[in-house]
């Protein structure tokens, strides 16, 4: 017999009912029945798996007990559903407690009052996933983002509200951000997702980062802040709030710090915990910007220094960047790729030595928890640059950092009468006061080298054989649809003057033309002595494209520290009647700053043309006729409907790098589970679908500038997101993340609209691979901290120890490229000997891993004997997994 929860309730209130009436004892009667087992089993699990959240000057409480908590931001839009569980899994091994994600407004509610939660937008199913792994999650409502996302997260159509004013004291935002703002919750809520309610949420945010730019809005944004901060905690979440970036944050909002480093961050309240919600991992790429990258070893001192000195919650920005698929991403300029450098890589990968590493040094300061959580540090001066913070319980307990914040020298330091190595810019952690279980500055972590193989030829047209090793191009070969020039639609419009872009096209498309016409009477000058004339335009940007009377006549482009495009190029006119047509393109709106969302685009003029003999001709005023989008995308060419019933050509020679043209094959998916990418070299602007699913725009013609990087890279001395730059004089991005889970075996649709000209048979497929691994590590290495036995904290002093293991389960160690002991110099993948060196270490080495899937190695002479005495010497392997 089954009894649903809602007839158990039932019962039990009939029984309350009959005890109130003077019958039968209503904790007698249960007690003796399977039934009353069965709802004290609900009441009990109902009582005790929700959480009470709190929160004192040291740390966040849960259940009254202080934790320190490692954070990481993986944003479910940026990946797919069937990306989530392992993402998750790998920020767990990694050694988070707490996933962290904002909520994206515009694509929840796209349409004012319709909504959409599903699919990669389904915020429960990822909420919940995060519980079903373990750990806890915080949630950034915002509902302003930043994120280098569109619109700052805002929907388009909250622009058009009358009277509306963003993110200040005014009363159509607030009631429409109270109103999304409560959704959330309310979703939330009914799923039973909040710590209050036994779920996995512990910490809510409500704006972001308005503490930079609140100056700009007056006195207004005080109390702007005052009621954003009343709303959130009016929703009773059971959780509490934060706000990052405010100092003013009102009570019992926890104001909290994001940047690169947030050691120096002092709360605004002395009864409020240190928090960290924004550690950026990296940074951000732009469309013409070089690759940024951030060492492990910077990125490792930042957070051990914050919790050297009181923190006791630490957030990575990000974990997991992902992709900006569709038209997401903001900026403007911001590329489609929003790998961050991250832990874990945009296709899913941990990303070594960096996530290890990290790991390790997440698990050191875990040895530390008790004492960082239940005291303030001490500070004691070891000399100049050179510096202990010691934690002490009245129980003896005891846990120091000991760091050298020089850039210049390591430095040997004295401290509880034993000495330490300091490289400069690093710290050790002391989980007893005596002993250092890591170095932020050494890395016994293994490095994987991870590799794209490349498979072509992958869309030239190929007879029914197999083509490559995993890929077969259909027959269908490449089709192709013209789309055409200036005015097309009959949704076109006229307007006497130049119209501001944004609020035309209310973000529905990145394209908006504008087109004009006018005569030239044949007796100019210019007709007939050979001269041209002069079309000038300024634009916002971000993208402007030209054609006089159907023909390319130029373009313009912007970049990301400046929008604004200009345009001055000679034109060929004829006597008679012409036509101009103007392309303003939009690359990513606006997502920060006071006011962004006023900043605009499109072409704002003057337009003029010089050369008439009547001086120059200033059209700005005219009457000018509008087109929003492109007949292609009315027609939905990318979209399963659009790509079967258009009238797409094929069969004769196949039209190359011209503008304004969609291109469409077919093709059979890489055989395997390694991620999958687009290299569209070849080709020079547009975007691109698979399946109808939009894998982002593409800009592979955007070269980064020829300075500002160089191959090695100082992580010592403060990071900047121009610091340590990789790339330059290339493509700031070629590859275009494919999710596996948008195609299928055979018979999947690739469509590109190219914009600037281009030629598809170039592109290739390409799946990113497992290379080699890699460990290099010294005998001045602490010893792996997984040798600390906590039972007794005593320390194992078996010496450092290189680890390796393959990455996937069913791999083993195959081979060892290189192994060397003395002084190899180089880098992973290009490891070399040297005079110094060890004539045993690759027996050794493959003796101790060949077969196995993990080996681990004593960094010592013991071990590999002493090839030159008086020397520091480490232990260096490449390997390699099958």
């Amino acid at each position: 017999m089954m009894f649903t929860i809602p007839a158990i309730i039932m019962t039990v209130l009939v029984f309350c009912n009959t005890k109130k009436n003077g019958g039968f004892s209503f904790f007698f009667f249960i007690s003796m029945s399977w039934l009353g087992m069965a709802i004290m089993v609900v009441l009990l699990s109902s009582s005790t798996s929700a959480a009470v959240v709190s929160y004192d000057h040291r740390a966040l409480l849960l259940d009254s007990q202080r934790r320190l908590l490692i954070s990481g931001s993986i944003h479910y839009p940026r990946s797919t559903p069937e990306m989530w569980a392992d993402l998750i899994q790998k920020s767990k091994e990694g050694g988070l407690d707490i996933i962290e994600t904002y909520v994206f407004w515009n694509v929840h509610e796209p349409v004012q009052n319709q909504y959409n939660f599903e699919g990669r937008y389904d915020l429960v199913k990822f909420v919940k996933m995060v519980q079903a792994a373990g750990l806890y999650v915080h949630l950034r409502i915002g509902p302003y983002v930043c994120a280098e996302w569109n619109y700052g997260g805002f929907p388009l159509w909250l622009h058009f509200m009358p009277g509306i004013k963003f993110r200040t004291d005014n009363e159509p935002f607030e009631s429409a951000m109270q109103k999304f703002t409560a959704k959330v919750v309310d979703i939330m809520k009914e799923a039973q997702l909040f710590a209050s309610q036994g779920g996995p949420i512990i910490l809510a945010q409500i704006e972001n980062e308005y503490g930079n730019i609140d100056s700009a809005y007056g006195s207004a944004a005080k109390s702007y802040i005052n009621w954003a901060a009343s709303m959130a905690t009016s929703l009773n979440t059971g959780v509490p709030w934060v706000m990052c970036q405010q100092p003013d944050a009102p009570d019992p909002i926890i104001n909290t710090c994001n940047g690169f480093y947030c050691d120096q961050f002092t709360p605004n309240s002395a009864k409020k915990p240190k928090m960290w919600t924004e550690n950026w991992s990296g940074w951000f790429l732009s469309f013409g910007g070089a690759v940024p990258h951030r060492p492990v070893e910077d990125l490792a001192f930042a957070v051990a220094r914050f919790f050297q000195r009181g923190g006791t919650f630490q957030n990575y920005y990000m974990y997991h960047g992902g992709t900006n698929f569709g038209r997401t991403s903001g900026g403007p300029f911001i590329a489609t790729s929003y790998d961050y450098d991250a832990p874990i890589d945009e296709y899913g990968l941990v990303r070594q030595p960096k996530w290890g590493h990290l790991r390790d040094l997440h698990k050191s300061i875990k040895l530390c928890e008790e004492v960082l959580t239940g005291t303030d540090p001490v500070l004691t001066s070891l000399g100049p640059n050179l510096e202990a913070h010691v934690y002490r319980l009245g129980s003896g307990k005891c846990a120091a950092f000991l760091a050298n914040v020089g850039t210049q020298s390591d430095a040997m330091v004295t401290f509880n009468g034993n000495s330490y190595h300091l490289p400069a810019w690093s710290v050790s952690i002391l989980p007893d006061c005596k002993n250092a279980v890591f170095n932020t500055a050494k890395i016994t972590s293994q490095a994987n080298h991870f590799e794209m193989e490349w498979l072509k030829p992958a869309f030239k047209l190929q007879s029914s054989q197999q083509v490559g090793d995993s890929l077969n191009v259909l027959q269908s070969d490449w089709s192709w649809v013209i789309e055409p020039v200036g005015i097309s639609m009959s949704t076109a419009f006229t307007k006497l003057g130049l119209l501001e872009q944004i609020n035309t096209t209310a973000d529905e498309s990145d394209y908006l033309w504008y087109s004009i016409s006018m005569d030239v009477d044949k007796d100019e000058p210019f007709l007939s002595n050979g001269s041209q004339v002069s079309l000038h335009v300024s634009s916002l940007g971000h993208v402007l494209h030209a054609f006089i009377n159907g023909e390319f006549a130029g373009r313009a482009i912007g970049n990301n520290g400046n929008v604004k495009v200009t345009m001055d190029k000679p034109i060929t006119m004829r006597a008679g009647h012409n036509t101009i047509d103007l392309l303003s393109v939009t690359v990513g709106l606006q997502n920060y700053g006071a006011f962004f969302d006023t900043s605009g685009a499109g072409i704002t003029g003057p337009v003029t043309l010089k050369g008439f003999k009547s001086g120059t001709v200033d059209l700005s005023s005219k009457q000018w006729t509008y087109q929003i989008g492109l007949k292609g995308e009315q027609s939905s060419l990318y979209g399963s409907e659009g790509t079967n019933d258009a009238p797409w050509v094929s069969g004769s020679e196949l039209p190359k790098n011209r503008p304004m043209i969609w291109y469409k094959t077919n093709f059979d998916a890489p055989d395997g589970s390694d991620p999958v990418a687009l290299d569209l070299t070849g080709l020079g602007k547009g975007q691109a679908w698979v399946n109808g699913q939009s894998i982002g725009r593409y800009w592979p013609t955007y070269i980064a500038p020829q300075s500002g990087c160089s191959d090695t890279c100082n992580y010592q001395g403060s990071y900047t997101s121009s610091k340590c730059q990789r790339n330059c004089g290339k493509p700031s991005q070629t590859l275009y993340h494919v999710p596996r889970a948008w195609t299928q075996p055979s018979g999947n649709t690739l469509v590109l609209f190219e914009e600037i000209g281009g030629d598809p048979n170039q592109i290739s497929f390409a799946m990113r691979s497992f290379g080699s691994m890699c460990g290099h590590v010294s005998e001045l290495h602490p010893a792996p901290v997984d040798a600390w036995d906590s039972r007794s904290e005593a320390r194992a002093m078996s010496g450092p120890e290189l680890r390796l293991e393959c990455p996937s389960p069913g791999q083993v160690i195959s081979s060892i490229k290189f192994a060397s002991f003395g002084t190899p110099q180089g880098a992973c993948g290009s490891f070399r000997q040297s005079k110094c060196s060890s004539n045993t270490a690759l027996s050794i080495v493959q003796e101790a891993c060949i077969g196995l899937r993990n080996c681990s190695l004593s960094v010592s002479i013991k071990k590999f004997g002493d090839p030159c005495k008086g020397v520091t010497k480490s232990l260096a392997i490449e390997a390699v997994c099958k």
